[in-house]
């Protein structure tokens, strides 16, 4: 039997076959974008949080040498996460940051020693601030004033620390220069840096405990025989 190829059904069923066709195949080509843009966004978090704890991993690959630190994430009940790692027998606690600044988002990671109170170190991201103004908060000029920066007051409470311009004092709290030029993506920086505190601040104050002083068991005994003598 001849096909008509000028029928109504034949043109219906070319058709059908067609945007099947086309659309398994839009289908397999997103699907392997999509799992390529997931390592692509895993790999800049990655990068990102090694950039706070001020580690270069431009001369291996970062997600190795992420693994290799990040050992734990803590997931807190508001929803908030906060990754541990072990730099060089210290442990670091970094905090995932997001915020508002000018154009878009800003966000980073913040990075603090085990005593939960001294910074060690920040990366900042943006999606949209001014080339050479607000956009500067990535830079490490600006980046590296946190460090050794205190997120606690002297009575102990979070409070996080405060971007101000020079010449302008913060009460209560820590502060660091803001970036001249970019007053609201600074002021951006530093409410998002208040706010987040606010989020982790149940997990901040559990402080890990002190470690004590025990004296050495052999020692004591040593010490109990010589008084009995």
């Amino acid at each position: 039997m001849k096909l008509n190829t000028n029928s109504n059904i034949y043109t219906f069923v070319y058709m059908t076959v067609v945007v099947v066709i086309v659309a398994v195949l839009l289908a397999v080509v997103s699907s392997v974008l999509q799992e390529r843009k997931d390592k692509n966004v895993l790999l800049d978090k990655q990068k990102q949080i090694l950039g706070a704890l001020k580690v270069d991993s431009i001369q291996g690959d970062p997600a190795e040498v992420y693994l290799a630190l990040v050992n734990d994430t803590i997931r807190l009940e508001n929803g908030k996460e906060v990754y541990v790692a072990n730099l060089n027998g210290a442990t670091k606690y970094i905090l995932p940051l997001a915020g508002k600044g000018l154009w878009g988002g800003i966000g980073g990671y913040l990075a603090l020693n085990e005593d939960k109170n001294t910074i060690w170190g920040v990366n900042f991201n943006h999606e949209g601030e001014t080339p050479g103004l607000g956009a500067k908060i990535v830079e490490k000029e600006f980046r590296s004033q946190f460090e050794n920066h205190h997120i606690r007051n002297a009575e102990g409470e979070v409070v996080s620390v405060a971007v101000l311009k020079k010449g302008k004092l913060a009460e209560g709290k820590e502060q660091v220069d803001a970036v001249s030029g970019a007053t609201i993506t600074s002021e951006g920086v530093s409410t998002m840096l208040a706010e987040e505190m606010k989020n982790y601040a149940q997990f901040l104050n559990d402080v890990p405990a002190q470690k004590e002083n025990v004296e050495p068991i052999e020692e004591k005994e040593a010490e109990d025989v010589e008084s009995k003598d």
